[in-house]
């Protein structure tokens, strides 16, 4: 069996990539479809551009500068990026790699029109391919090591996608001013006066957390505030106020967070405030 336009296959998978990243989450199909977006079909499509006729290079060696040259193209491309005003983010990375492979293919498709048929590469599988006559055994032991190789490079990747190391798990617990600086803490108030503060929490627990958050003044407690669910990366801020209702100097104003699943406290701040 010829598949005569294995570049226009690479062009709809590459688009569906860019459709799938852009309007769902299936992480699945990210990784299925992302996997050889960068690690195969910028050299492939190179490689076909650069060598249109099928005695050019035989399979393997097609096959293994196709994994090379991704390797060597995708940072290149990132190179570049990083000196436009996208910079290396997403959406430009992707889009930068998937205007290469439809440029390369169209030069591709475009150089083996210009040869006679029996001349251009096409892709053939044939299921008895090892036990032909003409294949020496040094060939088909190399096809086997290849193959099983890739195999195994994109297996690796895989796991190691999908399973990331878990590094330290804390959660960021913040104060600042008024104006989101850290900066015009309130120092000084009246009787009664309102004293405003942010305050921030950033969940790096690798998991879903439930926070809460008490003010207390003087060791009694002012406010309670939550509950709060954070998703791991997720940030909360919020401007809260407290209204001290006592006179003194040096009175502790504490911000107590608990996580739900635990009673005593998870992580405090205080401020310092002299009441006139």
């Amino acid at each position: 069996m010829e598949l005569k336009n294995e570049l226009l296959i690479i062009d709809i998978l590459s688009f569906i990539l860019i459709l799938v990243i852009s309007f769902t989450h299936l992480q699945a199909v990210r990784i299925i479809l992302g996997l050889p977006f960068i690690l195969f079909f910028p050299g492939y499509t190179l490689i076909s551009a650069l060598f249109v006729k099928k005695e050019d290079l035989d399979s393997i060696e097609r096959i293994a500068l196709s994994f090379g040259l991704s390797i060597a193209v995708v940072p290149l491309i990132g190179l570049l990026l990083n000196y436009t005003p996208w910079g290396i983010r997403l959406y430009p990375v992707l889009f930068s790699i998937f205007i290469f492979v439809v440029i390369m293919s169209f030069i591709a498709y475009y150089r083996r029109t210009k040869i006679p048929e029996d001349a251009r590469f096409k892709i053939s599988i044939e299921l008895n391919t090892l036990k032909g006559k003409e294949t020496s055994k040094l060939d088909k032991a190399l096809t086997i090591i290849l193959t099983c190789s890739i195999i195994f490079a994109i297996g690796t990747l895989i796991y190691v996608i999908t399973t990331p190391k878990v590094g330290e798990r804390f959660t960021e617990f913040y104060i600042l001013g008024p104006t989101g600086k850290a900066e015009g803490y309130p120092r000084e108030l009246e009787l009664k006066e309102e004293g405003k503060v942010i305050i921030g929490i950033v969940n790096h627990e690798y998991e879903e957390v439930v926070y809460n958050i008490k003010v207390r003044i003087k060791g009694k407690i002012s406010d309670s505030i939550g509950p709060i669910k954070l998703k791991n990366e997720e940030k909360w801020e919020k401007l809260i106020s407290f209204i001290p209702q006592e006179r003194g100097k040096n009175i502790k104003v504490e911000f107590l967070l608990y996580r739900k699943d635990r009673k005593e406290v998870y992580r405090d701040l205080h401020l310092w405030i002299d009441v006139r």
